[in-house]
């Protein structure tokens, strides 16, 4: 077991990404434990999808914060800017830094690759560059990703395997930020920690990802894909697992220690956070139809079977993700494991509620 020795009351707290799925929700999760925090976050709300969703996180978190003893500040900007991240650093000086901040999506890096440059490396540097000069930082935790397993035959993915083989740029990125974080960590003694999330769904998620979007065109009674002719399987981590697991890491930060060579160990590690059940994809489609005829989205002689199209795998996508968790499980006594049909239940009646309110169609005037 690891031992937790940040308390997390009266800290300053960074988060980037922060109207983000994840960012967000981890948001809402420290105005709720904590007392005395002040949490900064940014976010540049770009149109990668619906701004009106990321505007409504962000106005959850506003109902946190009044409730709340700790305090919230929000910047709308860009990490990429790189006298933004300093001037933030230099006003604030946060102990904990938690960077999930990143252009996301494996098809969209291929076909608008400029934006993960720009997002996830750069703007991943210029955080690292303003922790080094931290003279407050206790944690630098950021987001890396399942992704970078890339076509890893062997599964249930460990930390401990070979993963330099990416598939998509997304994941090269991803990597990328991995392999940055333990140079500084190492050159700078900066206690890092990497998370590797695996295909994290829930209420308000991103509309890209299958479970939503598949919402959207079941909805609309339109054809829904299934890549590798369903023969893909996902391990779907419910967010407020993800939220539970970040929780507990970023009060333990790895420890500084000197090696036998007289020069600091890199105090750097990397968890996955996954489910550890890989889903078949076409189970997958079959809970999510039974939990909108059950919500009253589609109608009970709704048929699942003639809206869907088998396809071929797509350029980026790997056919199946699967978390190895012990170590998070050994270093926390923690393992996510809500059922997927629990999770996707608890979206479908978000869906219902948020997409079918007289508020949102105001929204849309």
């Amino acid at each position: 077991m690891r031992k937790s020795t940040i308390n997390l009351n009266n800290q300053m707290i960074f988060v980037s990404g922060a109207a983000g799925f994840i960012g967000a929700n981890l948001i809402s999760r420290l105005l709720a434990d904590t007392t005395g925090c002040t949490i900064i976050g940014i976010d540049n709300m770009n149109d990668y999808y619906d701004p009106i969703l990321k505007q409504y996180r962000l106005d959850c978190i506003k109902t946190a914060a009044n409730n709340s003893s700790s305090r919230f500040i929000f910047i709308e900007d860009d990490i990429s800017n790189a006298m933004v991240v300093k001037r933030l650093f230099n006003e604030y000086y946060p102990s904990i830094v938690i960077n999930l901040a990143a252009q996301a999506g494996v098809r969209y890096s291929i076909i608008n690759p400029d934006t993960y440059i720009k997002s996830n490396l750069l703007g991943f540097y210029n955080i690292l560059e303003a922790c080094r000069r931290d003279d407050q930082l206790l944690h630098c935790v950021y987001a890396s990703s399942s992704s970078v397993y890339g076509g890893n035959s062997k599964v249930p993915f460990s930390e401990d395997d070979f993963v330099d083989n990416p598939v998509s740029l997304y994941a090269a990125t991803k990597k990328s930020n991995e392999l940055l974080a333990h140079s500084y960590s190492k050159l700078y003694n900066i206690p890092c920690t990497g998370l590797r999330f695996f295909t994290v769904y829930g209420p308000a998620g991103r509309p890209d990802m299958a479970y939503f979007s598949f919402t959207e065109k079941l909805l609309h009674h339109n054809k829904i894909q299934i890549f590798n002719y369903g023969n893909c399987k996902r391990d779907f981590t419910y967010i407020d697992d993800i939220i539970e697991g970040v929780m507990k890491i970023i009060q333990s930060p790895p420890e500084k220690c000197i090696g036998s060579d007289g020069l600091p160990i890199p105090p750097y590690i990397i968890y996955n956070i996954g489910n550890s059940n890989a889903e078949n994809l076409m189970d997958f489609v079959h809970i999510l139809s039974k939990e909108l005829v059950t919500a009253g989205i589609l109608p009970e002689s709704f048929c699942v079977e003639d809206h869907m199209e088998l396809v071929p795998m797509q350029p980026g996508d790997v056919p199946v993700t699967y978390a190895d968790t012990h170590k998070l499980e050994n270093d926390f006594a923690f393992k996510p494991s809500t059922k997927l049909r629990d999770g996707l239940r608890q979206f479908v009646e978000w869906y219902r509620e948020y997409y079918m309110s007289e508020n949102y169609k105001r929204m849309l005037l």
